[in-house]
């Protein structure tokens, strides 16, 4: 059974410049989807985890291993794609895989019959013995998608990991990660709450550095309980309204506009609707 534990975790850049503080969470098996607006820490941890930069104070522990002081242990079992992931333009996509299990130390005869398998379940069997350099930015994305899974690692780390990726290619990626989960750790960080709204076990909300709420989904949309309405209004009523209530959404209809929107307090022709992530990530954030 896996355990990570993030302890009063730090990383100071400056004397008082953090990016991350005093951030303490307990992940077991299953995805957990780490949100936060851009700049709230979730790239600073992440690399925190893959032992990439170490943290200022704190300990991260991996079956009761400090993996600051004994990377390798967490190195071995990790399987990581970076936000700024780069790929050799020169090479095709099997070779590239290939070069990248060599420098995992992953060999044997059952290598190649893996990266068929990752390629055929990333739809990159086709365009595999082509050049990565002529590849679009989503399919450049999946390479990096297989790249981590090359191992069978039992810790996987994404950062904005569906950047790029057309509605079709979210949805595998969404699948491939669902059966991962059933015996690794996944955490999946993203600013995009649908992409972990429909995939995660449990969700962390960070914002500045620190760790705001997390819990399962459940949990979390129960903060918006009562509290999200939608209404139709005049198109030029909407500056007004969006001072007074925080605004999820909205729609056009002709001269209208639909609204849907978080308050405490009732709004006369109000409709009450059922809470989502969005919803609840928005507040919360807001709120904190």
């Amino acid at each position: 059974m896996m355990k990570l534990e993030i302890q009063n975790v730090s990383k100071r850049y400056s004397k008082n410049k953090y990016g991350l503080k005093d951030f303490s969470i307990t992940i077991e098996k299953g995805i957990l989807g780490l949100l936060g607006p851009n700049g709230a820490g979730k790239s600073t941890l992440l690399k925190m985890i893959a032992t990439v930069n170490k943290p200022s104070d704190g300990r991260i522990l991996l079956n009761k291993n400090n993996i600051i002081k004994d990377p390798n242990y967490m190195r071995q079992q990790l399987g990581f794609l970076p936000q700024d992931f780069g790929v050799y333009p020169n090479l095709n996509a099997f070779e590239f895989l290939e070069y990248m299990a060599a420098i995992k130390g992953v060999g044997g005869p059952n290598l190649k019959p893996r990266i068929k398998e990752l390629l055929e379940g990333l739809n990159l069997q086709e365009a595999s013995h082509r050049p990565i350099g002529g590849y679009s930015g989503g399919m450049k994305q999946r390479v990096g998608i297989a790249q981590v899974l090359l191992n069978n690692p039992k810790i996987v780390i994404f950062d904005e990991p569906t950047v790029g990726l057309d509605p079709e290619e979210r949805v595998r990626f969404r699948n491939l990660i669902s059966d991962l989960a059933n015996d690794c750790i996944v955490i999946l960080s993203s600013h995009i709450v649908s992409d972990i709204g429909t995939i995660a076990d449990n969700v962390a909300i960070i914002k500045n550095g620190s760790l705001i709420t997390h819990g399962n989904q459940d949990h979390i949309i129960a903060t918006v309980t009562n509290k999200v309405f939608e209404i139709t209004i005049k198109i030029e009523e909407l500056s007004a309204f969006k001072l007074q209530h925080t605004i999820v959404s909205t729609s056009r209809k002709k001269a209208d506009i639909k609204v849907r929107f978080i308050t405490e307090n009732p709004v006369e022709r109000a409709t009450k609707m059922e809470g989502n992530l969005e919803d609840a990530y928005l507040y919360i954030t807001k709120n904190n």
